[in-house]
């Protein structure tokens, strides 16, 4: 019986593990690095994996939050100032002085020019921030997108490097539709059925997503480390000290702490999966690599953070 036991207790651990976004990430991280012959296939996956971690997001965002307009500004334009001015603009400003290789300084436009990540809404969560304020903050990012994007991508990158075309098409089936097919879930009672397992769904899309990336920069990984470097140097900037940055100057002016955390997350994280996969559909997967190299210090950022706030209480 013992035998037994400890046997189903060590399956339940496994199925825990399975489902962590931690060691998911950390799994296709490191089979990208010891496999990366496997990306080639998984690419032609990116855009419709994508597509489906977005539509299953999104599915969060409640059609009631729109009842008062006026208490939506607020939040609307934080969201999109920190995600495209603050995190934006850092990310080109630095890039633009350490990054002297055009297919990366490109990636760093591209990863400017994306909304706020995804995770920003469920990280709101674990850290004690805003929740509502965070949902509309990102949701005004993913709208703003539809704009922003292809302004900025065009704009820094000219229609020499960048088929406007194309990246329309890109947007819309990663933004648009999928905000359109969560609506529909949701309408139809789809959505309450996928919920149990939309957590697991989402963390081994983003395995996917991670895994391709890195496993077709494998060998710049591997052999070209020190090309990386200011790269490194740029996602630990615009997390570990863009938050810190945010935070004292947050405080400085008396901004609520469960709203000043809803904007820090909103200044330092972006939908890096998504720069990734438009990244690889645009450019080339060099140009994937800040998108990737950011994803890696994502990890050990949340958990700085996470580690912060049980300071606190």
């Amino acid at each position: 019986m013992k035998k037994i036991g400890g046997a189903v207790s060590r399956m339940k651990k496994i199925k825990l593990l399975l489902r962590n976004r931690d060691f998911i990430l950390i799994l296709s991280l490191v089979t990208g690095l010891v496999w990366g012959e496997g990306a080639r296939w998984t690419e032609g996956l990116m855009l419709p994996v994508l597509a489906a971690i977005m539509t299953l997001s999104t599915m969060g965002i409640r059609g009631d939050i729109f009842r008062d307009p006026k208490g939506l500004l607020v939040p609307a334009f934080a969201g999109l100032g920190m995600s495209y001015l603050i995190l934006g603009g850092f990310l080109l400003v630095s890039s633009s002085l350490l990054i002297h290789d055009k297919a990366i300084e490109s990636g760093f436009v591209i990863l400017a020019s994306v909304p706020p990540a995804v995770a920003v809404i469920p990280f709101t969560l674990f850290l004690n921030g805003n929740l509502t304020f965070s949902l509309i903050g990102t949701m005004a990012g993913y709208l703003g997108a539809l704009v922003i994007t292809p302004l900025l991508a065009l704009g820094l990158l000219g229609t020499g490097f960048i088929d406007p075309g194309k990246l329309v098409i890109i947007l819309l089936e990663l933004i648009l539709i999928p905000l359109i097919l969560s609506r529909i879930l949701l309408r139809t009672g789809i959505a309450w059925r996928i919920e149990p397992i939309k957590g697991a769904i989402t963390n081994w899309s983003f395995f996917i997503i991670s895994y391709t990336i890195v496993g077709l920069n494998r060998e710049v990984f591997l052999t070209q480390p020190l090309t990386l470097m200011p790269v490194v140097i740029i996602a630990l900037a615009s997390t570990f000290v863009l938050a810190w940055a945010i935070e004292k100057a947050g405080q400085a002016v008396r901004i609520e702490p469960s709203k000043l955390t809803s904007l820090i997350l909103l200044g330092t994280l972006k939908n890096y999966g998504l720069a990734g996969g438009l990244a690889l559909a645009l450019f080339s997967k060099k140009t994937a690599l800040p998108a990737t190299v950011s994803a890696v210090f994502l990890v050990v950022y949340i958990i700085w953070l996470q580690l912060k706030v049980r300071k606190k209480g």
